[in-house]
């Protein structure tokens, strides 16, 4: 590590901790349902699949976009000009807060740090796809899917047959897509916005190894809120939410580049979906529904509320730290003895330079009193 500047060390260490985190927090909503309706099948298999899907996501975005592989969505998020402590902190967080399962949007978590003044449009722009998703998924199982669902109720214990299989794994690659390019935003903002094509390897060597990890664990922690939703692991049910949630991405890419919370998205669409399956096949009372809409939406809340206390108050907490570590230093020099005048050739004391000797005379003790 001698020799590499402190800054290129914050920036590289951020962009693995945001890799991992974010794979473990946000992956799951887009292959949460692809996981636990195949759980049948080895992990390595979904994760080839998946992985491919990947690759070609980055190496077209990176030719595409002249090396862009956030696909320009970080237009609006100047790379600083040095990394620091503060840059690594929100990835750490996100760790924590999935070690105990809460779905906190990375977009807001991350990327505020690098851009406060980005939080209202951010945050306007993911309310609406909650709001947008949440509309979607009521009015889709309410009035269009109710019978359907209730057949897959129905004949869950049944084998699906080869046409749905072939559908869930079509509807996962398209939702896949649309994910990695709203949120790989979230972890290429800590690399150069043009990168080179050694960085581009060793970033897609990076995520296929963390992804490998993910898979292996089916999931990990944020996997139970997949699970704790009406019949999600049925492979037709995943099929139905993995296209509508791949279109209502599809709509908020092509809107604007300003990044969103998928997170948000995805819990609006799971929770519209929730309340129509309570009321139309009434699997579950609605007051149960509602508390697990409504959880899931404080834990979103939580994340938001961490968001923005590290967005706004580790700047100023490192700008305090740095001038107490600096002053010392400062306080050392100032109490320097002044260096002697400087001696011509002949043995006189050169005159001093207009204005010097009178800082001396007001810097001596007592010279004016």
């Amino acid at each position: 590590m001698e020799g590499v500047p402190l800054s290129e060390i914050f920036m590289f260490l951020g962009f693995m901790l945001a890799a991992y985190s974010i794979v473990a927090n946000d992956a799951i909503q887009t292959l949460g349902t692809f996981l636990s309706s195949n759980s049948h099948r080895p992990w390595w298999v979904l994760w080839v699949y998946a992985c491919s899907v990947l690759v070609a996501v980055f190496v077209y975005g990176w030719l595409a976009n002249h090396g862009d592989v956030s696909y320009g969505r970080l237009a609006k998020f100047p790379v600083p000009e040095r990394f620091t402590l503060i840059h690594v902190i929100p990835p750490l967080a996100i760790l924590v807060l999935t070690r105990f399962g809460v779905p906190v949007s990375t977009t807001f978590l991350v990327l505020t740090v690098f851009a406060p003044a980005a939080l209202g449009s951010m945050l306007t722009k993911s309310l609406l796809g909650y709001v947008v998703a949440f509309g979607v998924g009521f009015l889709a199982y309410r009035f269009v899917t109710t019978h359907i669902e209730k057949r897959f109720l129905d004949s869950r214990s049944e084998a699906p047959p080869t046409r749905w299989v072939i559908l869930q794994w079509l509807s996962t690659a398209f939702l896949w897509s649309q994910w990695l390019t709203h949120d790989l935003a979230n972890i290429f903002v800590y690399l150069p916005r043009s990168i080179s094509a050694g960085l581009l390897v060793g970033s897609i060597a990076l995520m296929l190894l963390l992804h490998a990890f993910i898979f292996r664990l089916r999931g990990g922690t944020i996997q139970h809120i997949v699970t704790s939703k009406t019949n999600t692991t049925d492979i037709r049910s995943a099929t139905i939410i993995d296209f509508i949630y791949a279109f209502i991405l599809l709509f908020f890419k092509e809107l604007n580049s300003m990044p969103m919370s998928t997170t948000w998205v995805f819990l609006g669409l799971l929770g519209g979906r929730e309340v129509a399956i309570s009321l139309s096949l009434k699997t579950r009372s609605l007051a149960e529904t509602g508390r697990i809409v409504i959880t899931d939406g404080l834990k979103a809340g939580a994340g938001l509320a961490v968001s923005i206390g590290l967005a706004f108050g580790l700047p100023p907490l490192h700008a305090a730290i740095e001038r107490r570590v600096s002053a010392p230093g400062e306080e050392a020099a100032a109490a320097e003895p002044a260096p002697p005048p400087p001696v011509a050739a002949s043995g006189e004391i050169e005159p001093a330079e207009p204005g010097v000797e009178e800082a001396r005379e007001e810097a001596a003790p007592g010279s004016r009193g």
